[in-house]
């Protein structure tokens, strides 16, 4: 790995972690098209240490006010003592079906299901699967039904996203993506959806990715990879992914996510087209 190829895995980690189009995906696509080996699934759970810096500094003030809570309801021996704590339960139980599956499949995880087949598959099924769920959101404006902001948010609409973060196991499917579907699925605001998603990453994200570190470090290390370019990685995709979900939030207070699931169908359909004609191996 070059220091360039490096900058453009962190350009690429950053902007698609957080926008429903799949960071695992372009992380595999973009590297094939370019003839670029595969970084692995290692080298991607590590130099997303750079986007959940992101997600700490934007969102700093929620995350201190959760953790804040969750520690007063534990040194009180009430741990529903208030919605911050409240917050920061359902983000940990919401947080137990991706590391449960993520453990029990993480053989599977790291090699048969980075197929760029699998991938493609996945690009077009989360993408119809998002339609749905912005259709039926539309039906419930339609019918004048309260969408829920933040602090509406219920135990059971966190357990439906827990269960859908799952889902993004599977390579190409997208965390964010698997998230705010889920999200809406609930009745979730596009923008609460986009929100809850973000905080309830940072559990998996962060053991993720020292899980990852620390078994493979001496791989990660080497020079195939070598330390400065996955700390040039870490910190490009930490900067673009703070732009990244400025962006986003801004975007969902205003639009669908029609824009994304286009984008999906026809990437998922492109890259399906050149694995058949056997341009891409």
């Amino acid at each position: 790995m070059t220091l360039f190829q490096a900058i453009v895995y962190g350009i690429i980690q950053g902007l698609t972690e957080f926008l429903p189009i799949s960071s695992t995906a372009h992380l595999r696509i973009i590297p094939a098209l370019a003839g670029w080996s595969d970084p692995g699934a290692a080298f991607t759970a590590v130099i997303q240490f750079g986007t959940l810096v992101a997600v700490f500094i934007y969102f700093a003030k929620d995350i201190i006010a959760i953790l804040r809570g969750v520690i007063d309801g534990i040194i009180k021996r009430n741990l529903l003592h208030s919605p911050e704590a409240v917050m920061g339960w359902m983000i940990a139980a919401g947080t137990v079906p991706i590391v449960v599956l993520g453990l029990l499949f993480k053989k599977d995880i790291e090699t048969t299901l980075r197929s760029l087949y699998v991938i493609a598959a996945s690009m077009i099924g989360l993408a119809l699967v998002l339609l749905l769920a912005e259709l039926l959101e539309k039906r419930r404006i339609t019918q004048g039904v309260q969408l829920k902001s933040m602090d509406k948010v219920t135990w059971r609409d966190a357990l439906v996203i827990g269960c859908s973060q799952a889902v993004a196991l599977i390579p190409g499917s997208s965390r964010s993506g698997v998230t705010i579907t889920g999200g809406l699925f609930v009745g979730l605001t596009r923008e609460t959806a986009a929100r809850f998603s973000f905080l309830l990453s940072l559990p998996s994200v962060l053991a993720a990715g020292i899980f990852e570190l620390i078994k493979q470090r001496h791989e990660l290390l080497s020079a195939d990879v070598g330390l400065l370019n996955l700390a040039a990685a870490t910190i490009v995709s930490g900067i673009v992914g703070y732009l990244a979900i400025e962006f986003l939030l801004g975007y969902l207070k205003k639009h669908t996510t029609y824009l994304f699931i286009f984008y999906r169908l026809i990437v998922g359909a492109a890259l399906l087209f050149f694995l058949l004609r056997g341009t891409i191996a």
